[in-house]
């Protein structure tokens, strides 16, 4: 946008050349890093981030803890279900050892009831 008060070459020039100087000014006005202040400053900043690195590291070794729990936790569960599934096998063959071990027993008492069955019949 024009300045309608610049209508030569020469003042808008000047007027470039004088903006220039004020940015110079500024920049030689603000203090240097060895100013008191920003000496101050600087140390607040680098406390600052050396307490969030803190801080970071404090939730990364807690997040890290967490997981090595929940997986001592996952293989505790898994450990409980292959122990349970062993359980239940070793249950499952102590049953079905029991019924092998009851049939010829059982076979041999039905054998004796039809036998009797068989000599109560022939009496009557």
């Amino acid at each position: 946008m024009k300045n309608p008060n610049d209508r030569h070459f020469t003042d808008r020039q000047a007027n470039s050349a004088n903006a220039k100087k004020a940015l110079l000014e500024r920049f030689k006005k603000r203090p240097g890093p060895d100013d008191p202040v920003m000496v101050q400053r600087r140390a607040e900043r680098e406390a600052i981030a050396a307490a969030r690195a803190e801080r970071d590291a404090k939730k990364e070794a807690e997040r890290l803890e967490a997981e090595r729990i929940a997986a001592i936790e996952q293989a505790a569960r898994e450990e409980a279900e292959r122990l349970a599934e062993i359980e239940r096998e070793v249950q499952r063959k102590a049953e079905q050892a029991k019924r092998d071990a009851e049939r010829p027993r059982r076979v041999l008492l039905e054998a004796v009831q039809y036998m009797e069955m068989r000599v109560a019949g022939k009496r009557r």
